[in-house]
């Protein structure tokens, strides 16, 4: 009889084990679940305040809207303004280049000061980092007049961008625990709107995000002018780019979703930015090349004022647009776009109010 007590309490408490047991699946579950739809609604509602198409469905040289499984152009702009301001130049300008079915992305930075013929003013030209301005002034959207001016200057269709202001930048570096960079010479740079200075060591350095940003805008002290600014810049952003992926990257979503949210803009949608992330994932450093733009310097009038600028041959134009259009897997160009060499300023309009904002 004993035995059979025994035997009956052994059965309820076994019960009673698998119960909890269910329960506390069930509960893990929940939770799981719950994570998981505040994730997916953190992320949507991000991608919501960050999503701010171009005013147009396609590029002009595509015959079809593509998708990202498709080759496809990123145009990256860094500005040093809020997101909200529609009164912004581009101090940072980098076309990338992505090819899914090869897996690789080919980058080429644009100088900020190169003189080209600026979309919608019927021929003017002007300094790219312009291109807003004049967009805000002929009634087009400035990103729209920022991307029409590149295509006409690479003959390259741009099919996305995003837009980043440098605080955002300074918390995207910081939320991802800093940047590693390998500094070329020593050097030393202001940091922005202050008069402390950070100082550069030949090396392997780890920065901070206001180290960082002063590591991407230096040019003045810089052998290579803008050209060596434009391998800092993409260097952090490939440093950038891992860690974004990277476990840590994953851990601090929420942090950097915030982030997001109030300093970028894109007109990439959530699956997009989904898609991106899963295709980077599979790309190599050794397949992410940059290409370096070989320019030349000079000086114009520009309005009632002699400014520096960047000349960009004819020559040295078609041989990069070449690359990115074979590894858009594009056909040969019917027309090889414009001219940017040219010795006339090719001024249809004054550019004084331009250039006194820019």
């Amino acid at each position: 009889m004993r035995r059979i007590n025994q035997s009956r309490v052994e059965r309820v408490r076994k019960k009673r084990i698998k119960k909890w047991l269910l329960r506390t699946a069930f509960l893990s579950l929940a939770v799981i679940v719950l994570s998981g739809s505040y994730l997916f609604y953190r992320t949507w509602d991000a991608a919501a305040d960050t999503y701010e198409p171009m005013d147009r469905k396609k590029s002009d040289l595509r015959e079809n809207e593509i998708t990202i499984e498709e080759p496809f152009t990123v145009l990256l702009l860094g500005t040093d303004v809020r997101k909200e301001t529609d009164n912004w130049r581009a101090d940072v300008i980098i076309v990338a280049a992505v090819n899914p079915k090869t897996n690789s992305v080919k980058m080429v930075s644009i100088p900020r000061d190169s003189y080209v013929e600026i979309a919608n003013t019927g021929g003017h030209q002007d300094k790219i980092n312009s291109a807003p301005y004049w967009g805000k002034t002929k009634g087009v959207n400035p990103v729209t007049n920022t991307a029409e001016t590149i295509e006409k200057l690479l003959n390259i269709p741009i099919d996305h961008y995003a837009k980043v202001n440098f605080k955002g930048f300074i918390d995207i570096v910081d939320a991802l625990g800093g940047v590693d960079v390998n500094v070329k010479f020593d050097f030393w740079e202001k940091r922005l709107g202050k008069q402390e200075r950070y100082y550069f060591k030949k090396g392997p350095m780890h920065l901070n995000g206001d180290q960082a940003l002063s590591y991407v805008r230096m040019r003045k002290r810089d052998p290579k002018g803008d050209l060596g600014r434009n391998e800092r810049q993409r260097e952090v952003l490939v440093d950038l780019m891992d860690k974004g992926v990277s476990l840590k990257g994953l851990t601090k979503i929420n942090e950097i979703l915030n982030i997001l949210g109030e300093n970028i803009s894109t007109s990439l949608k959530v699956k997009e930015m989904i898609a991106m992330q899963n295709l980077y994932r599979k790309i190599s450093k050794d397949d992410i090349e940059s290409i370096e733009l070989n320019v030349t310097y000079d000086k114009v009038p520009i309005g009632s004022y002699n400014v520096s600028i960047v000349r960009i041959s004819e020559m040295e134009r078609q041989r990069v647009s070449k690359i990115l259009r074979e590894h858009l897997e594009l056909d040969p160009p019917s027309s090889e776009g414009q001219t940017t060499d040219s010795d006339t300023t090719g001024n249809s309009e004054e550019s004084d109010g331009g250039q006194n904002q820019y």
